[in-house]
């Protein structure tokens, strides 16, 4: 059995999207994988529409569901399933989910008749049929340093993308108006077929394949791109990332990926969040951890030291006595937590240097104090160290 796809990135939205913004992609999903605009493809392609049709559905059923949702978040696919696990399954048939879908948007989503151009503005001059393309979705990885996170940030982006040909308005004719009616469906736009099926004679509609939906034809291609409609161009933009993001997750930019071949709706530009390591600090979901190595002196006797924080410096007083393994908390010194408030905390771990090297008085002055009674560790301090040690593990 196929691995099952993150839900947000089936419907190609951030982990933080509203129930509008999830509503919104499941419609332009359901657009895409409608059975009625795949009735002409091939067996395999109609296969591949239909489950991509239903793992929207899916993904839907459980993002707009906020119960469903919170579980998810928290425990993934696994968080969904029964007592057996096994994770979630939505179980709709096709019907259940053209039905749903009519419920859901107030109709023209049925199975024979489904009018692309109500849901896309309708048509043109040439017909009433035109399919509106959407461009293909970018990928960007984003290296981000601990400060980045900490206060957010302006990341100022550049990427090869293809946007519309100025010279032909993205259309592919030569001066944007070079067309002729289409032949096949006399600029409708549309095709119908009558196919045998189980319940005897259906009517299917289905983009014209000659047209693509546009009830026209190119008479002369633009030279500038061909009769594609589309040029690649250096894009350059500027985003801003919030303040607490996580590496791995996700961040898409509307309208900021391809442009579709003559004319259409521009994709999206999907951010990826990496952390860049830091040379001080470690990342624990919104702590950070500081390794402190003390001297052997202070660790005994204490003191104040004083260690690096993301905005500066920071003092700690050391206690008397300080073994390896002790922690320091202070807190609101870790990073933001991401679309929330809150701050997370600094973690100071302590461990005690043990000189590698040493001089001949130096070692002099240690044997003096090998046999000292305060020196050796009690039972009480071994007890004590190995409950330090345990939790280490166990953090």
């Amino acid at each position: 059995m196929a691995e099952k796809r993150d839900y947000y990135e089936v419907l190609g939205v951030a982990k933080t999207a509203t129930a509008d913004e999830i509503k919104k992609a499941y419609r332009k999903k359901a657009i895409q994988y409608h059975p009625d605009k795949w009735a002409t493809a091939s067996e395999q392609e109609k296969k591949d529409a239909e489950e991509k049709f239903k793992e929207a559905a899916e993904a839907y059923d459980v993002l707009s569901d906020a119960n469903k949702r919170a579980r998810y978040d928290q425990f993934g696919h696994q968080g969904l399933g029964g007592p057996g696990g096994g994770g979630y399954s939505y179980g709709g048939s096709m019907d259940d989910i053209l039905s749903h879908l009519n419920d859901l948007f107030g109709g023209g989503f049925g199975r024979g008749g489904f009018d692309f151009g109500s849901f896309f503005g309708g048509g043109d001059s040439f017909g009433g049929g035109r399919q509106q393309r959407v461009g293909g979705n970018l990928r960007m990885n984003v290296k981000l340093t601990l400060n980045d996170i900490a206060k957010g940030c302006e990341k100022k982006l550049k990427y090869p993308r293809y946007v519309a040909c100025q010279h032909c308005n993205g259309t592919g004719a030569k001066d944007g108006n070079s067309f002729t009616t289409c032949n096949t469906c006399k600029g409708q736009g549309r095709v119908r077929q009558v196919k045998q099926g189980f319940f005897g004679a259906q009517e299917y509609i289905s983009i014209c394949p000659d047209c693509e939906g546009e009830g026209k034809r190119i008479a002369t291609k633009c030279p500038h791109c061909n009769g594609e409609g589309i040029v690649r161009k250096e894009e350059i933009t500027t985003v801003h990332v919030p303040a607490g993001v996580v590496g791995g997750m996700q961040m898409p930019i509307e309208g900021k990926g391809n442009a579709p071949r003559r004319g259409g709706e521009y994709g999206d530009l999907y951010l990826f969040f990496s952390e860049e390591k830091h040379p001080d600090f470690e990342r624990r979901g919104n702590d950070i951890v500081y390794n402190l190595l003390l001297d052997y002196p202070t660790a005994a006797l204490g003191g104040t030291v004083e260690i690096p924080t993301l905005d500066g410096t920071a003092k700690i007083k050391i206690e008397p006595g300080t073994q390896p393994g002790k922690r320091y908390g202070l807190r609101g010194k870790g990073l933001p937590m991401y679309n929330r408030h809150g701050l997370g905390s600094l973690v100071v771990n302590v461990s005690v240097y043990v000189p590698e090297k040493l001089s001949r008085e130096e070692k002099q002055q240690i044997e003096e104090m090998r046999n000292m009674n305060d020196i050796k560790p009690t039972a009480e301090a071994k007890k004590r160290v190995w409950e330090q040690s345990k939790n280490i593990f166990e953090a």
